[in-house]
């Protein structure tokens, strides 16, 4: 799969480039120990397919190989403005250098997964008591995801609350460049987290479930080209992939209602940011 071709590219590429780091500029001018940085930028994300399972009193069912996109809203305004900048994917970081190369750091990506409607799909499992709509037993037939059956989305959101390790190598600098007040870097990570969503679920006739709730876990690579300005003032691009798994998703106003899930994720992230000796 794309998503999954896209991790192995990122791991090599870490590979390839902490090697090749090991012989480019070691200048001391690019000891980052002791520095605090914090960004902030947007994401767009995509999904493998999954496979989802609801467990309730009247239901114990799996949907098979659903497919989900992420909801990228409209590029305006709302982007810069400090009372609705939280509207669109959005990824936010604060580290700290304790080495001259190594950061450790807090991340939160807000992503969104929105189940494509109408999709059909194959089901297995039992659903008894709800409506004579529905109610039956499925040994892989298949069934369309209509309105009436289920909307599922993770859309205020795939909150993954994450720690990364990040090493960032210096690859040209205003030396080799001959443009004042510029550096370049690449950026290599591995990070891992708790998932935090806030799940839109109707499924069937029963009541929503919509609270913010830990879900799960993730794991993630990361790699990226940062560009720094006068020392202080950054923009970097990003490519970040990794493993989510969901086994405690809410869906229904019945306490022990779940659906489960597990799939691979990537985005493409462009953020901007500072650097500064704290």
């Amino acid at each position: 799969m794309k998503i999954k071709a896209l991790l192995l590219g990122i791991l090599m590429a870490i590979q390839v480039t902490s090697g090749f780091s090991q012989i480019i500029s070691t200048n001391p001018a690019h000891n980052n120990k002791g520095k605090i940085f914090v960004s902030w930028g947007w994401n767009r994300a995509a999904y493998t397919k999954s496979d989802i399972s609801f467990k309730g009193e009247e239901y114990n069912f799996k949907l098979k190989s659903v497919i989900a996109k992420d909801r990228q809203t409209p590029f305006t305004m709302r982007y810069f403005n400090p009372t609705k900048m939280t509207i669109p994917q959005y990824n936010f970081r604060i580290g700290y250098f304790f080495n001259p190369k190594y950061s450790i750091s807090f991340g939160f990506d807000h992503m969104k997964y929105v189940m494509q409607q109408d999709q059909t799909v194959k089901i297995s499992g039992t659903i008894a008591g709800n409506n004579a709509i529905h109610d039956g037993v499925y040994d892989n037939d298949p069934i369309q995801l209509t309105n009436d059956f289920l909307q599922l989305e993770h859309t205020n959101g795939l909150n993954y609350l994450n720690l990364e390790i990040r090493r960032m190598d210096n690859i040209l600098d205003q030396r080799v460049l001959r443009i004042k007040n510029i550096d370049v870097n690449f950026v290599e990570g591995i990070g891992a987290g708790l998932m935090y969503p806030k799940s839109d679920v109707k499924l069937m006739n029963y009541d929503r479930n919509d609270q913010w709730h830990v879900a799960g876990y993730g794991v993630n690579l990361i790699a990226g080209l940062n560009f720094t300005f006068f020392k202080h003032f950054f923009i970097q691009g990003e490519v970040k992939g990794g493993y989510i798994n969901m086994p405690d998703i809410l869906t229904t106003n019945f306490e022990g209602d779940r659906a489960s899930q597990h799939f691979f994720f990537a985005q493409a992230n462009a953020n901007a940011g500072v650097i500064f000796k704290f």
